[in-house]
């Protein structure tokens, strides 16, 4: 019809397009694909159409000043997930109140996590609740069971302790045990924190905290460490106390003396490296857990040493000591002849290493204690062990005694 306007599709008739991205766009972004300008009333010719022969579908155009949808476009590739932080996002302390409220409000009982937020916030569960679930979990002090939070021994321990080393036990094993806060503690325990910008570097490369979250990594560990009474302030830097051989730093947890009924004077020698870490080990370990025993501790170069050859006291040492401890780690030959005069006497002796391999093959009969100092509660572990063996050989020296004529 004369005079009529040409008619075209409008954009309510289009079928979904794809853009240059090859993510679906279904309309759903305006502009990216104006719709077609109405034919003007005095417009009577039309763009002439592109020969088949001379343009092939598949080949790029230029049209309105951007490209065809024709074009064959490259995929997008995905974006990187972002580094997760694997550390609890919420110091020690403050991780206990959904335990607390779960006692205090449900009697420990398994508590579902709708209720659980009810009673600890009074809220519902949402994702800040949530991020505070995973910190307790992490800690140890609940866990999950078809759906429901249930309280854990440790979290009772701190919050109604029943001796005096119950809360501060409790704290140790929860931040020492917590992922990252257990590798940073176990790299630095026994020393010095370095300063700010060396710590920071560490943490983003050697424990591979993501970077963004270091701040506040720095800021929970700090406080949890503190709780649980694991930091020494009382130098120019902050120190890691390292459990089990600095229980004589201020703030740190004492052992409570274990006391064996036996006579006066009685002593313990211990054999032993004098040099080294395994030096120290006297002081930290062997002493405390002899003294633990009801003994008196008796080592060479400490408490008999004087005029004269040093061999003649150690001689006289052996002889007078009711049980040995030895110190077989690194496999020290004065150790390792000073065993062999305890041996010839026939005295209980026991054997102490970091490993098997420095416990001779002939000796493994007899009794012995391995520890590991990866483990961040050795060293109280490795006293209470020794004093307890001290007292078993005490009772049945038999078991610890070596017999040269093969019936031991």
């Amino acid at each position: 019809m004369a005079g009529t306007p040409t008619e075209v599709q409008g954009p309510a008739q289009a079928t979904a397009s794809v853009d240059v991205d090859g993510a679906s766009d279904n309309g759903a972004r305006s502009g990216d694909l104006p719709a077609p300008e109405p034919a003007s009333s005095t417009t009577t010719a039309r763009p002439k159409a592109a020969s088949p022969s001379k343009r092939p579908a598949r080949k790029s155009s230029k049209s309105g000043g951007r490209k065809t949808l024709a074009k064959k476009t490259t995929p997008r590739k995905p974006a990187v997930a972002a580094q997760q932080a694997k550390y609890p996002r919420h110091a020690v302390e403050r991780a206990l109140r959904i335990p607390q409220a779960i006692f205090d409000q449900n009697a420990g009982k398994p508590t579902t996590l709708a209720d659980a937020a009810k009673f600890a916030t009074g809220g519902s569960a949402n994702g800040a609740f949530q991020v505070e679930v995973s910190s307790s979990k992490k800690y140890g002090f609940h866990k999950s069971d078809k759906g429901s939070l249930v309280p854990m021994e440790r979290a009772r321990s701190i919050l109604y302790p029943q001796s005096e080393t119950d809360r501060i036990t409790g704290l140790r094993e929860a931040v020492l045990e917590a992922p990252d806060f257990a590798q940073v503690y176990s790299h630095y325990r026994g020393e010095n924190l370095p300063d700010s910008e060396f710590f920071v570097n560490a943490l983003r490369d050697t424990f591979k905290i993501p970077a963004d979250k270091i701040e506040e990594f720095v800021e929970i560990f700090d406080e949890s460490m503190r709780s649980a009474q694991l930091i020494d302030a009382s130098g120019e830097r902050p120190r890691l106390i390292d459990v089990g051989r600095d229980d004589h730093v201020p703030g740190a947890m004492a052992a409570t003396p274990k006391k064996v009924a036996v006579a006066s004077g009685t002593s313990c020698f211990v054999m032993q490296p004098f040099g080294g870490r395994l030096g120290t080990y006297y002081e930290a370990i062997f002493k405390p857990a002899i003294e633990q025993a009801g003994l008196t501790p008796v080592r060479a170069d400490d408490d008999i040493f004087a005029t004269g050859k040093i061999m003649d006291q150690v001689w006289r040492g052996i002889r007078q000591a009711k049980v040995l401890v030895a110190e077989l780690t690194s496999k020290n030959p004065n150790v390792f002849y000073e065993l062999g005069l305890a041996h010839a006497l026939e005295k209980p002796v026991i054997l102490v290493s970091s490993n098997q391999d420095d416990v001779p093959f002939d000796l493994r009969h007899i009794r012995a204690i391995f520890y590991d100092t990866n483990d961040p509660f050795w060293g109280q572990k490795l006293i209470d062990k020794i004093a307890d063996n001290i007292k078993a050989a005490l009772s049945n020296p038999e078991e610890a005694i070596f017999r040269a004529d093969g019936t031991g």
